[in-house]
């Protein structure tokens, strides 16, 4: 791996990381459906007015009912879960157990039959669990039925983007990033419109949230998208998501800065379980990072 992809990996991770409080901000006032589905638009948005500049072509109709499947592993259903997970469970939260990402996204890899699923990858998804059982049972939230299902829908919309993952490097192969990008922000929005529209009597404008919302829309979503996408034409499916190793660092940085969210030390072995479970399930090697050329 490069030092420029090493850099792209933590920027994403930084970048990521970051959406989980402004999560937490928006979505009280927007609710997770009609979030979502402003989320996608703006993105959509962002990244129409950037193939207009670059003057990139949009792809041919025959290949919009694939991206919108992948729409749907990777926009629609992870952005509803973790708005409506951020109802109810700190960003940090939200955050460590966005980790679990990689070990789907083998678990994928292994049953398209490309990766083999062998006695460590199963080691490490047992570690995982676990690390989410601790997560949950130790850190600051006193846990309910409610907290529980908070925590199911982010452990879903991980394996939501694991598994999309493999569909992700896939249309890499076929399409160029930017109008990929694009055309799965659209699709995902017109999939959300509807849904939506039955939740918008019970949107609150606040300007604090619309903020929040703005920057999840146009830059994590849209044009990290598109960086995502770039990094995946070059570098493994499964290295690509090595990005969520750093991100549970980075969301429960953000958290406690600007939302005060507490972490403890009980939270610490959860923590780490889900981090190396993700390092087992992938093979990841942290030195190599600082070995690659």
């Amino acid at each position: 791996m490069q030092s420029r992809h090493f850099a792209q990996l933590v920027l994403l991770s930084a970048v990521w990381g970051g959406s989980f409080p402004l999560i937490r901000i928006a979505a009280p006032a927007f609710g997770p459906l009609p979030m979502a589905c402003i989320r996608c638009a703006l993105a959509a948005a962002v990244l129409s007015f950037l193939m207009r500049v670059l003057k990139e072509q949009w792809p041919d109709r025959v290949h919009w009912p694939s991206l919108t499947v992948l729409g749907l592993m990777t926009v629609v259903a992870p952005f509803v879960l973790f708005n409506w997970a951020g109802l109810v469970i700190p960003a940090g939260y939200s955050a460590v157990l966005n980790a679990t990402a990689p070990l789907f996204g083998v678990v994928a890899g292994a049953l398209s039959g490309e990766e083999r699923l062998t006695v460590r990858k199963l080691v490490g998804c047992a570690a995982g669990l676990m690390g989410v059982g601790l997560l949950v049972r130790l850190g600051p939230v006193e846990v309910d039925t409610r907290v529980a299902l908070a925590v199911l829908a982010c452990v879903a919309a991980s394996a939501s983007y694991g598994f999309g993952a493999v569909l992700m490097k896939r249309a890499t192969m076929t399409h160029q990033a930017l109008p990929a990008s694009a055309a799965v922000h659209i699709a995902a929005a017109l999939v959300l419109l509807l849904p939506a529209a039955t939740a918008a009597p019970d949107v609150r404008i606040d300007p604090r949230a619309a903020a929040a919302l703005a920057v999840l829309g146009m830059f994590t979503s849209g044009f990290m998208y598109w960086i995502s996408m770039r990094l995946m034409r070059e570098i493994p499916a499964s290295a690509a998501t090595s990005s969520a190793f750093m991100i549970p660092l980075f969301g429960v940085t953000w958290g406690g800065l600007f939302l005060g969210e507490p972490f403890t030390g009980g939270m610490v072995p959860g923590v780490l379980l889900v981090l190396v479970a993700c390092a087992l399930v992938t093979g990841f090697d942290p030195l190599s990072w600082r070995r690659a050329r």
